[in-house]
């Protein structure tokens, strides 16, 4: 389970390039590698180690705001309440004691952003096929089904 801890994030608009990078993080040298365009159709392009890659902006629903996280080493200690609970209970309850020792960590956010752009060689994204536009509009509308009232659901039949 992770629990985020907020800070000042950055403004940022995450790139998903079709090309695997042993790097995560920032890079210094942006603008020496990293120069995308954008033609009058709002398509962005770029060259990337040589190659055409055509950008797609993907934007989040109103409603939503993405995240950037980090996970870090710490993790977040166990209320006083339920450190003693452990203390005192027998061993018979082996599941309800793993249930309640779950660690914790701490993800801090680091950027948020509205929009995130997928790349892709030789065309712009096909948005009904591509596999991460269609993850990310089913992701969302599951959790909004997730969500809703019962009572909700039953007046917009």
């Amino acid at each position: 389970m992770l629990a985020i801890k907020p800070t000042a994030p950055q403004k940022c608009t995450p790139n998903l390039l079709p090309a695997r990078i042993n790097h995560n993080g920032p890079i210094n040298a942006t603008q020496r590698y990293w120069k995308p365009t954008t033609d009058d159709k709002g398509t962005q392009h770029a060259h990337f180690r040589g190659r055409h890659l055509h950008g797609t902006p993907l934007s989040l629903p109103t409603n939503y705001t993405g995240v950037v996280l980090n996970v870090i080493d710490k993790t977040l200690p166990l209320p006083r309440t339920q450190a003693q609970g452990l203390q005192d209970d027998n061993d018979d309850a082996d599941e309800d004691m793993d249930a309640e020792t779950e660690e914790i960590k701490i993800a801090e956010q680091i950027g948020e952003f509205d929009e995130i752009v997928v790349w892709e060689h030789g065309g712009e994204v096909d948005k009904e096929r591509d596999g991460f536009a269609r993850g990310l509009r089913e992701w969302i509308g599951f959790a909004e089904s997730m969500h809703v009232d019962e009572d909700e659901g039953e007046e917009e039949i």
